[in-house]
């Protein structure tokens, strides 16, 4: 690789879309200063990985690409230069072999984020070749130095005071505006905006919802926690568009959140920003038919109380039985027809999202507008953006880690060709079969 002198890079968070844009620049010669406001790096991700590090998923790749929604465009220009096959081979340098799952989620075979983590931040920092990447810890990026025009120009608020470290360019990977706590707070905001930058409001993504009017006391303190298992959730917005899928959730002390209300997040958030409420319809016996439900209902049950007659013909009972109580009047619930009518679409009418802070992640950020295909700022020239603090979301499943790790990617080699530093090249690797 031919230099005209050694560049230094600034990227600010120490996340997958950060540390991959860290990795991509070492290794092409250029020095690397992370900085983030956390003791360690890394914080989230060491956390999403607890019950599993789901790193990204073996479906087709127009599949794939169809998660993200109305930014399917911008993300899939990402994946092009580094998609699941490629997440799945850097694993494999690091040392960490992955299996498909049977939903066909792709997992380390250990299922562990700590690990992956170690491995990839030795190799930050004892690189086989380029130098090493510099951390530094407890620095809280604050915005711009007062006293100068150039956008790589930038403050941090350190226990010892402010600094200003000098950079010949800077990627911004500063993460969303959930689980504060690890270091995502949004605080980035307003700095961008100062500056001119768009910048969507940031929402909860893959959110639990308040239901309207709560739930009694009765079934929040016996039932909190507890999951709805192999039910379906049928949705279709104000748009007209239609969400049908089988799975579990959690009913919670205020309302309802699990892996099946998170796929439909989006569709129920957006439908409830614009008319101030969502209403779903809940499946509890998918696998059984309306008629064969009613003919059930039907069944003689003597002098079986009907909780019992539930329990013995359609095995609702539990949660499933007391949600039925909860929601139908006592004329619902003692006629067959009506029962049965609810048992296959009971209606559930959310009035608000949780807290953004609750949510695993958030929507919103910087507008892809904003940015040139390198992901550099057009009003701040030498300034990338990276991960979750870009416009975009997607549901859990892998998606989330795949597009963070392929705009860090982007973004460094965004810087590459800003700095005219060596080859630009993304990430190579010889193909993995899912």
């Amino acid at each position: 690789m031919i230099k005209n002198s050694i560049k230094n890079v600034s990227v600010i968070g120490g996340g997958p879309a950060g540390l991959m844009a860290a990795e991509v620049l070492s290794a092409a010669g250029v020095v690397v200063q992370v900085y983030d406001a956390m003791p360690s790096v890394g914080r989230k991700f060491l956390l999403a990985g607890k019950g599993g590090l789901n790193l990204t998923h073996a479906e087709p790749f127009d599949i794939f690409a169809s998660r993200y929604g109305q930014r399917r465009p911008q993300i899939e220009a990402l994946l092009q230069d580094f998609n699941a096959t490629h997440v799945r081979a850097w694993a494999k340098t690091l040392g960490v072999e992955t299996f498909v799952g049977t939903s066909g989620r792709v997992f380390p075979l250990d299922l562990k984020a700590a690990p992956l983590l170690r491995a990839w931040l030795h190799r930050l920092r004892h690189p086989a070749a380029g130098p090493a990447v510099q951390f530094h810890m407890r620095h809280r990026w604050t915005g711009w130095a007062a006293d100068s025009d150039a956008a790589t120009a930038l403050t941090f608020e350190t226990a010892q005071g402010p600094v200003q470290p000098s950079a010949d360019a800077v990627v911004l990977a500063l993460g969303g505006g959930s689980w504060a706590r690890l270091g995502s707070n949004g605080a980035w905001v307003a700095c961008l905006q100062a500056r001119g930058v768009a910048v969507t409001p940031l929402l909860p993504a893959n959110c639990g919802f308040d239901v309207a009017g709560g739930w009694s006391e009765h079934f929040a303190s016996r039932f909190a926690g507890q999951p709805f298992k192999t039910v379906a959730l049928a949705f279709t917005d104000s748009q007209g568009q239609v969400f049908q899928r089988k799975g579990e959730f959690v009913a919670t002390a205020t309302g309802v959140e699990g892996s099946l209300i998170y796929a439909a997040s989006s569709l129920l958030r957006d439908d409830i920003l614009r008319q101030g409420r969502a209403t779903f319809h809940l499946d509890l016996l998918p696998d059984l038919s309306p008629e064969r439900v009613l003919a059930e209902l039907g069944h003689p049950r003597g002098s079986r109380s009907l909780s019992n007659h539930l329990k013995s013909r359609l095995h609702i009972d539990g949660i499933k039985a007391a949600f039925l109580y909860e929601l139908l009047t006592k004329e619902q619930i003692n006629d067959p027809v009506q029962l049965a009518a609810a048992i296959k679409a009971v209606p559930i009418t959310l009035a608000a999202t949780r807290p953004i802070d609750e949510a695993i992640s958030s929507a919103g950020g910087v507008r892809f507008e904003s940015l040139d295909e390198g992901l550099m700022l057009k009003q701040l020239p030498g300034v990338f953006c990276a991960g979750e603090m870009l416009d975009w979301e997607a549901p859990t499943g892998g998606y989330l880690l795949t597009a963070c790790l392929a705009s860090g990617d982007r973004a460094a080699n965004g810087v590459l060709t800003y700095l005219k530093v060596g080859d630009t090249a993304s990430y190579e690797s010889d193909p993995v079969t899912p």
